[in-house]
């Protein structure tokens, strides 16, 4: 994960103090809270970038015939799906990820039957399991399409949550670093706003085998691909000044 930041801090004079003419030239600003008091604050913009590979896969088996009769064309297809369906659920896939279609028509003497089952998969491994024994069984019978690699909503949804909380992170650890610098102490966030956010997909990287260190991708490897989520935020922090906090203390003692 990279991330960047950029800080603006305005360190303004307590109450009753007084700005010359150029200090608003100097990136001094004066902002009025509650009751006209003075707000001492900083300002950072974080930038975060979280990656994630795709969490589901489809593959389409299909399978087909050609019988003079409607019950044998039928029959010839049936046996097959059920197979199909068997060795998916013995995989531990439960049935509404699987969907069946069938399609009989007729041409000249004779009818065709073509159907289609597809298969969503969570797990990768076990798609690639279910594959080869479709392809030992059947053999010719039945056609195994690519896998079709993609994100689900959840998986999305948690990416982009997971670069808005980085970048926030990220900015407050900035924040921190600031406001110790300037002998300041940092007081709670007034506002966080989300600037920019951006997703790209990087299945150019992957096919180039940008994963493998340069080697050349293997033909034919399904390979999953990635999306990444950037988010650039704006927090602004109460500052509160240490040396009169312990001044303060001091007194008290």
């Amino acid at each position: 994960m990279n991330s960047q930041s950029r800080v603006f801090a305005a360190i303004l004079p307590a109450a009753g103090g007084e700005l010359a003419g150029n200090d608003k030239e100097q990136g001094l600003q004066v902002r009025a809270g509650p009751g006209s008091k003075r707000v001492r604050e900083v300002q950072v913009t974080g930038t975060a970038e979280v990656c994630c590979l795709a969490d589901r896969v489809s593959v389409r088996v299909s399978v087909g015939s050609r019988k003079e009769s409607v019950n044998e064309v039928t029959n010839s297809v049936s046996r097959r799906l059920e197979y199909i369906l068997q060795a998916v659920r013995q995989h531990g896939v439960s049935d509404k990820d699987t969907s069946v279609r069938r399609f009989l028509h007729r041409e000249a003497e004779q009818y065709h039957m073509d159907a289609e089952v597809v298969v969503t998969f969570s797990d990768f491994e076990k798609m690639e399991r279910v594959c080869s024994v479709l392809l030992e069984k059947l053999d010719k019978s039945v056609c195994v399409g690519t896998p079709q690699f993609y994100h689900s909503p959840e998986c999305l949804s948690q990416m982009r949550r997971r670069a808005c909380v980085s970048a926030v992170e990220n900015a407050q650890q900035k924040a921190c670093e600031v406001s110790q610098l300037l002998g300041q102490t940092l007081g709670p966030p007034l506002l966080v706003r989300e600037e920019e956010t951006r997703e790209w997909r990087n299945e150019d990287e992957e096919d180039r085998g940008g994963r493998g260190h340069g080697a050349a991708p293997v033909p034919h490897l399904p390979c999953a691909p990635s999306i990444t989520a950037s988010s650039r935020v704006s927090v602004f922090f109460s500052l509160r000044d240490r040396r009169r906090k312990e001044g303060r203390n001091s007194e008290d003692i």
